[in-house]
Order: structure tokens, then C-alpha cells, then sequence
């Protein structure tokens, strides 16, 4: 499987974390990925791919692509034989000045490229993709519609300037703190949140709690889970244990068997950091 990012240029780069092609065989028909602090938007350019937000939901099915808010649950990839796309990894409040409708509207709800921008101009992206010659070239042409497409967003730098407060401290932060210090109510707070996010503040530093503790596994090695939910600042091991499954619908030790099970038939994949098989 082929995949390409890089960083967009500013103002881009506040927004986004990384623009990406993707080309290849999903290493499994399919994968669920967890919450994460951030955004995605796909434009697809294979066959169409199925996704399914939560197991109380109907799988739905892609054809342009699709559009992902913060998510509060995991989402179940189904993948055709080959998949072939681009995409931009939001921060979580990049996607705001692209939406036409506030983020709380599209929270847990993925919703088609087309539903967002309209029909005529997702068809017309798709053609000059499908057309240009080559991974970089199309993340270029990407960034340039993106960089035109740019709006202003009432609440964008409160959002921004009280999230990255929230993400340095891997989400340990009291909400009440925040509001104190970005000199507003709680409910002026939330929000904008819910606007430019799709979330609340402390949904928001749940997140990146989460995947900051997440991302300190090492499913190689043993691995302590009392001392880790006490470091990521859980009450015990029995909230981490609550936490963890409400996000992935896994326990922390079942979570770990399937990571091991993708690195030990997909050694060194470039999907093997967070998508979880879900076969």
C-alpha cells in the first residue's frame, strides 16, 4: 500500500495536520478506527467504501467520499479490494471554516463530499485528481482548493487558542480552569465548541487523554495497566477500563491482542499505528 503525506503551507498548516494520498490493498476488508482529537475528510477516488458509526447504526456506503467531524465513537471502515483517495487530517477545529453548517450537526454523523460542497464542485475535483500526474501533484491541487475554499469562522481562535491548551496537557486539564482563563462563560465556551468542534471542552480533553495514553502502549512489551491509568491521571483502573471500552468497545488487554495481531501479519505497515482489524 503506497501512501504519501506532507504538511500543507500556511494558513493551511493551523488547520491541518497533513494532507495524504493513499493507493493499495487494505491489509483487512475491515478496520475500526478509534476516536481521535481530530477531523478527516476523504475524497475517494476508487470504488466505493462503507462506513459505520457505531454498531446501533446501519453500515452506509461512499462513493465521492466523505466528511468526519471529531469523532465521540469508533468508526468501522468496510475497504473495497483496492482503495485509492486522498484526505486531509484535520486538527480538530481545521475543519470548521470548510463546513456550511455548524460541526455539532455532523458529530458521529459522516457524511458524503457532496452533502458539504456541493455536487458540481466534488465532480469537478474528482475529475482533475483523477487526471493529475501523481501523488504530489494532487496533493497540490487539493491544498489550492482548499486554500480557496477557506472561510472565516466566528469562535475559530478561541476554539483553537483553548484547544492546544487542552492537547499540551494530554487533556489533565479542569474545564472550569479554561473558562477562567479565556475570560468567558461556560456556556459561551461549550458552544463554540459545538460549532467549530462538534463537542464539548471536556468531551474534547477525554479525547485527547484517551489517545495520549493510547499511544503510550507499547503492545510489544509487558505492560502495567494500574500504573499507566494512574500516570494518565484516571481515578483507578477500573475508569480506565470504563474509558477504554466506551472508545474502542474493546477491554485495554483485548485492545492490545488485536494491535499485536496487526503487527504480527502486516510487520511494518503504514496503517499499523492506530486502525484496529475489525474481522
Amino acid at each position: 500500500m503506497e501512501y504519501v503525506s506532507r504538511v500543507p503551507r500556511p494558513p493551511l498548516d493551523e488547520l491541518i495536520d497533513d494532507l495524504y494520498y493513499l493507493e493499495g490493498a487494505s491489509p483487512y476488508a475491515r478496520l475500526t478506527l478509534p476516536p481521535m482529537p481530530a477531523a478527516l475528510l476523504i475524497v475517494n477516488l476508487g470504488a466505493p467504501f462503507r462506513i459505520r458509526a457505531g454498531t446501533d447504526i446501519e453500515p452506509a456506503e461512499y462513493a465521492d467520499g466523505c466528511v468526519v467531524t471529531t469523532p465521540t465513537r469508533a468508526l468501522e471502515f468496510g475497504y473495497p479490494l483496492r482503495t485509492r483517495s486522498v484526505g486531509v487530517h484535520f486538527k480538530p477545529w481545521g475543519l470548521a471554516p470548510f463546513l456550511p453548517m455548524p460541526a455539532t450537526e455532523l458529530c458521529d454523523r459522516p457524511v458524503t463530499v457532496e452533502q458539504v460542497w456541493g455536487r458540481p464542485a466534488v465532480a469537478e475535483l474528482r475529475d482533475r485528481l483523477a487526471t493529475a500526474d501523481g501523488p504530489h501533484e494532487m496533493l497540490t491541487l487539493l491544498e489550492d482548493v482548499l486554500t480557496r475554499r477557506l472561510c472565516e469562522t466566528t469562535g475559530l481562535g478561541l476554539v483553537r487558542h483553548t484547544s492546544r491548551v487542552i492537547a499540551a496537557a494530554s487533556g489533565a486539564v479542569a474545564i472550569g480552569d479554561l473558562r477562567v482563563a479565556a475570560g468567558v462563560s461556560s456556556t459561551h465556551l461549550t458552544q463554540r465548541f459545538k460549532k467549530v468542534i462538534g463537542v464539548t471542552p471536556k468531551r474534547l480533553a477525554r479525547t485527547y487523554r484517551f489517545a495520549a495514553t493510547v499511544f503510550s502502549i507499547n503492545p510489544a512489551g509487558p505492560i502495567d495497566w494500574g500504573d499507566l491509568a494512574g500516570r494518565a491521571g484516571y481515578f483507578d483502573q477500573a475508569h480506565f477500563g470504563h474509558e477504554f471500552r466506551a472508545f474502542t468497545g474493546l477491554t485495554p488487554t483485548r485492545y492490545v491482542e488485536v494491535r499485536r495481531q496487526f503487527l504480527r501479519e502486516h510487520p511494518g505497515h503504514v496503517l499499523d499505528s492506530w486502525p484496529l482489524p475489525a474481522d
